[in-house]
């Protein structure tokens, strides 16, 4: 069974989760008003687990303060472990190939992980990627560059894409 240690932390977009493992990889960074959705996915990609609160604040609520202080790399060096299948881990490691202030389409990110007519189960991995702004699913869009989907809704994924191109956030 799986330990994962949980902590929280605020940020400009609310109350942060973050849960990482006995190697301290980080394996959780998702919205605390979607506790829910998370320990869905959790169970999904994991089976059972055993969450236990962290005595200490997680090793890298520092790196994402940085982040939200406008330092977007402190966010590049933060070990992360998932569950999920291989088409999933595929699919999140393309993620964090995008670039800050860039997005690409859901055909564009299927065509990347060599599957070009899987954008629709391109969008299915992105929604259950649990490590939020870490593993970029925000970075993703409608091919007419309409905005699609986010797990922590989309206030946050547009406040994100704004943040990263340097633009003045919108308080969501």
């Amino acid at each position: 069974m799986l330990k994962l240690y949980m902590s929280r932390m605020t940020s400009p977009l609310g109350e942060i989760i973050l849960m990482t493992d006995d190697r301290q990889n980080l394996r959780v960074l998702d919205f605390a008003d979607y506790a829910e959705r998370m320990h869905n996915l959790l169970q999904r990609q994991y089976g059972q687990t055993q969450i236990i609160s962290a005595h200490t604040p997680c090793p890298y609520s520092k790196n994402l303060q940085d982040y939200f202080n406008g330092n977007l790399a402190a966010l590049d060096n933060i070990p992360v472990a998932t569950g999920g299948t291989g088409f999933q881990r595929a699919v999140w490691q393309a993620l964090q190939d995008i670039p800050y202030s860039q997005t690409m389409s859901y055909g564009e990110l299927a065509a990347k992980v060599g599957n070009p007519k899987a954008s629709r189960a391109v969008g299915l991995a992105n929604g259950a990627n649990p490590i939020s702004i870490v593993i970029p699913c925000h970075r993703v869009i409608g091919k007419n560059g309409s905005m699609t989907g986010y797990g922590g809704g989309l206030e946050r994924k547009t406040w994100l894409l704004r943040h990263e191109s340097r633009q003045p956030p919108l308080i969501p």
